[in-house]
C-alpha cells in the first residue's frame, strides 16, 4: 500500500515538473481573471454604496466563490486542450493544498459576518485574515508550480499582516468603503500585475 502511494506520489511530482511551463502559461489567464474580477467588484461595491456588515462580507464572499469557480473552469479548458483529464492527479494535490486554508477563511467569514453584533469593528478584520489565508493557499499551491506563487502568496500574507497591525494599532478601515479599496488593491490590482508579470515573462518558445 505504501509502495503504491509513494509510486503516485512520485508520479505526480515528475508530472508536475514536466508540465511547469503548461501550468506557467495557464496561470497568466487566471491571474488577470481574477484581477478584472476583483477590480470590477470593488469598482461595482463603490458605485452601488454597499455599507452594511452583511452586505459586505456577503458580497465579497460571492465574488470570492466566482473567483474560484472561474479559476478551476480555465484549468478545465487548458486541460482540455493538452488533452488530459480535468481531476488529474496534480490538479488533486494541488486542491488539496489550497483547500485547508481556504476552508478556513469561509468558517471565519461566516462567524463574523452572520454571527451578532456583526458589527464593522468585527467586519473590518475580514480583509486582513482573507488576505493571510489566501496568501498561505497561494504559497501551499507554489509547491506544485513554479517558484513565483510561493512569492505571490508571501506579498499577500506580508500584506494581511500589516494591515492587521494597522488595525490594532489605529482606527484604519472604520468606514467599510476603506474595506472596499483594500479588497480592490490587492485582490485585483495584485493578480493584474502579476497576470501581466506571466504574460510578458512567458517565453514564446514554449507555446504551442
Amino acid at each position: 500500500m505504501e509502495t503504491n502511494w509513494a509510486a503516485e506520489h512520485l508520479q505526480v511530482i515528475r508530472t508536475l515538473m514536466e508540465r511547469s511551463a503548461i501550468y506557467r502559461r495557464a496561470l497568466a489567464p487566471i491571474m488577470l481573471l481574477l484581477g478584472v474580477l476583483g477590480s470590477a467588484s470593488a469598482g461595482a461595491a463603490l458605485a452601488l454604496n454597499f455599507q452594511s456588515v452583511l452586505g459586505f462580507g456577503a458580497y465579497w464572499l460571492g465574488v470570492g466563490v466566482l473567483g474560484v469557480s472561474g479559476a478551476y473552469l480555465m484549468v478545465r479548458r487548458q486541460a482540455l486542450r493538452e488533452a488530459e483529464p480535468f481531476w488529474s492527479p496534480p490538479t488533486r494535490r494541488v486542491t488539496q493544498a489550497v483547500l485547508p486554508p481556504l476552508f478556513a477563511g469561509l468558517v471565519a467569514s461566516l462567524l463574523i459576518v452572520f454571527c451578532p453584533p456583526g458589527t464593522v469593528t468585527q467586519v473590518r478584520w475580514l480583509v486582513p485574515v482573507w488576505m493571510a489565508l489566501y496568501g498561505c493557499a497561494l504559497h501551499a499551491a507554489g509547491f506544485f508550480m513554479p517558484r513565483g506563487m510561493k512569492l505571490f502568496g508571501w506579498v499577500f500574507i506580508v500584506g494581511g499582516c500589516a494591515i492587521s497591525a494597522l488595525l490594532a494599532l489605529t482606527d484604519g478601515l472604520n468606514e467599510l468603503i476603506l474595506g472596499h479599496v483594500v479588497m480592490g488593491i490587492s485582490f485585483g490590482g495584485l493578480h493584474l500585475a502579476y497576470g501581466i508579470y506571466l504574460y510578458f515573462t512567458e517565453p514564446r518558445k514554449n507555446e504551442t
